[in-house]
């Protein structure tokens, strides 16, 4: 496998003005998904993503990529067993597939995703 970039999300304090933002410099399309609190992000081209309203107080806007791996369990354990701190462990988005999010001992944030079964 590849492990090739799959997604990108933009975590923000204003999810209206960063739609109004991206859409008007991008066109993006967008799809709400209010069953997640999330909006995907259609580009057409390439890698797609999404925006959903900033989790985490106090942290600034931000994107984070998406790596697609085999195995998310075992890739956030190989991570972990690397020197990454885990900040969001194996969570389910049903239907879809699963993902974590870690910060590399650098100090950068990075996101692995597994797909479901037939996506």
């Amino acid at each position: 496998m590849a492990n090739p970039f799959v997604h990108v999300e933009l975590a923000t304090d204003d999810l209206g003005k960063a739609k109004e933002f991206y859409q008007g410099l991008f066109d993006w399309k967008y799809v709400d998904m209010p069953q997640f609190n999330y909006t995907g992000i259609e580009v057409g081209e390439g890698t797609g993503g999404g925006m959903m309203k900033n989790p985490v107080p106090g942290v600034p806007s931000h994107w984070l990529p998406y790596v697609l791996v085999e195995d998310v369990r075992a890739s956030t354990e190989k991570a972990r067993s690397l020197g990454a701190t885990i900040v969001k462990d194996v969570t389910e988005v049903p239907g879809y597939g699963w993902f974590s999010v870690l910060i590399d001992p650098t100090g950068a944030a990075l996101g692995m995703w597994q797909a479901a079964q037939g996506m």
